[in-house]
């Protein structure tokens, strides 16, 4: 069965790339911690029952537990994983409060709470660095070669040798910057400037909604203008350009996953895009058999992604947390025990909904379900 092949084959890769995501989260926050003095009871990688683990000289146990789904620090004076206050912390000695992250001041929990997303974006542009630096950055000029007869470039005027030098607001520097824009912008007019015999022309051109079935047999929807790239680079650059070339990728990705997002929440594209962990395991194995430089750069992608997300502000993650913290310095006291204890358990619950919701559409599209079905009618 397809599903039983992916776990087996695609496992490794998967449980290697994201340990090693989570890893970098999580030691965001147990740094920050340790610089502002808290001691750290439990640092594992993965949930549920410990596999093997080892006691430092601070007194913190470093774990790897058995889901490898994540991970989490456990501070001293957190009541679990999710750092709930512990009932006990009114009844903590002065010595015992200067270690506990409750007791510490706004801005240090806040920071806290922060390092983690930042650890993760801290990875992305680290990678993207070492990899411009070393094999180069792809690039691709803006320049087209290309036109599809039927395309909507082609019925706004757009012809073989313009170079695309901005849509909309945005400077076009490189070809990649336009597929991105596209892909996003289904049915929404874009307007284009492009460079043709030495003048700018403008042009407004309307994405047009394409269906691809992808390798893995997902349905991919997006915008397509029916225009062709003309030559790929690669170019290596300096360790400050590879640098500077790094953060702008990763802001480039951060905003092109936002704008996603959007979409789907306001209906312009399906939710069965959504993914889970056995489409990142189906992924995972894909890229591995790329090569190190396509796991990387997919490590990347996903570092981004975590970091983005635990941003967001749901109770349960650290951008909900950090959306209390405001509270907080609004009001100039925390919010109430029994008021967070609520808003816990309903983030738990949309965290849960998510990840099973994405899980339905990994099934459904490895045809799982499918299957099911045909065995019991």
């Amino acid at each position: 069965m397809e599903l039983v092949d992916l776990i087996w084959t695609n496992g490794l890769s998967f449980i290697f790339i994201l340990s090693v995501i989570v890893f970098i989260h999580e030691m965001g926050h147990y740094l920050i911690a340790r610089y502002n003095g808290v001691r750290i009871d439990v640092f594992s990688i993965g949930f549920g029952p410990e596999i093997f683990g080892w006691n430092d000289s601070t007194g913190t146990r470093w774990k790897v537990s058995l889901l490898p789904l994540g991970g989490y620090v456990k501070m001293f004076g957190d009541a679990d994983v999710a750092s709930k206050p512990g009932e006990d912390l009114p009844e903590l000695t002065e010595e015992d409060k200067a270690l506990s992250f409750h007791h510490k001041r706004l801005g240090q929990r806040s920071a806290i709470v922060l390092g983690g997303p930042l650890a993760n974006f801290v990875l992305a542009v680290f990678i993207f660095a070492i990899m411009f630096a070393t094999v180069g950055q792809r690039v691709t000029p803006a320049l087209i070669s290309i036109v599809q007869p039927d395309g909507a470039a082609a019925a706004a005027g757009m012809i073989p040798g313009d170079r695309i030098t901005g849509i909309d607001d945005t400077v076009i520097e490189r070809f990649e910057m336009v597929q991105r824009i596209v892909r996003a912008s289904v049915d929404e007019p874009l307007l284009f400037t492009v460079e043709r015999d030495g003048e700018l022309v403008t042009m407004e051109i309307t994405p047009r909604r394409v269906e691809v079935t992808d390798a893995f047999g997902n349905l991919q929807k997006f915008g397509q203008i029916g225009v062709g790239r003309k030559g790929v680079e690669l170019v290596r650059h300096g360790p400050v350009d590879a640098i500077v070339a790094a953060v702008e990728e990763t802001a480039s990705l951060t905003m092109a996953t936002l704008d996603a997002l959007g979409q789907i929440i306001s209906g312009s594209r399906s939710a069965e895009e959504l993914g889970g962990p056995i489409r990142i395991a189906q992924v995972s194995g894909q890229v591995a058999e790329d090569g190190l430089v396509t796991v990387f750069w997919f490590m990347a992608v996903l570092s981004i992604n975590l970091g983005l997300i635990n941003l967001f502000p749901v109770p349960m993650l650290d951008g909900g947390h950090l959306l209390f913290y405001v509270y907080e310095a609004i009001r100039g006291k925390p919010l109430g025990e029994r008021a967070q204890e609520y808003s816990f358990r309903v983030g738990l619950a949309m965290v849960l909904s998510l990840m099973i919701f994405a899980t339905w559409n990994d099934l459904v599209q490895l045809q799982v379900v499918d299957f099911f079905i045909d065995l019991f009618s």
